[in-house]
């Protein structure tokens, strides 16, 4: 049995999980489920799946991520993440490696509480030295 690190999901992780977009996500999602038996994400994935959710007038699939969401670990933005965040951007935006303010708050987010970042925006991500962060779609 693979023995997975406790991990931050990124949006679109979740997303294709729960879209059953991606059988290997699919697979390492439900084995992280079987030995954790919750998510772990970030509120601003939770705002950027409700809002694409809601976008669409996608009632069915609002009330099943809102259930999921009920079941997860969602970790709000603390000023000590917010402080994080500032100190990421700080830094790529002087190596002229700026990402968006959505990812930094997820990076920080992951570092503030220790945790591995599954995302499939790994050239994103590996910007930020301290992160480790993986992917679960290869």
């Amino acid at each position: 049995m693979i023995l997975l690190p406790p991990s931050l999901l990124d949006t679109d992780t979740l997303s294709d999980f729960i879209k059953g977009r991606n059988h290997h996500i699919v697979m390492m999602g439900s084995l992280y489920l079987q030995q954790y038996g919750h998510f772990t994400f970030s509120v601003v994935t939770l705002y950027e799946i409700l809002r694409g959710l809601k976008a669409k007038r996608a009632s069915v699939q609002m009330t099943t991520f809102l259930r999921l969401c009920q079941r997860s670990r969602v970790l709000p933005i603390t000023i000590r993440i917010a402080e994080r965040a500032a100190d990421i951007y700080v830094d790529l935006q002087q190596k002229g490696q700026l990402i968006p303010d959505a990812d930094i708050f997820i990076a920080a987010t992951a570092l503030e509480h220790g945790l591995v970042l599954v995302t499939n925006n790994l050239s994103h991500f590996q910007r930020i030295s301290s992160l480790s962060a993986v992917s679960w779609s290869t």
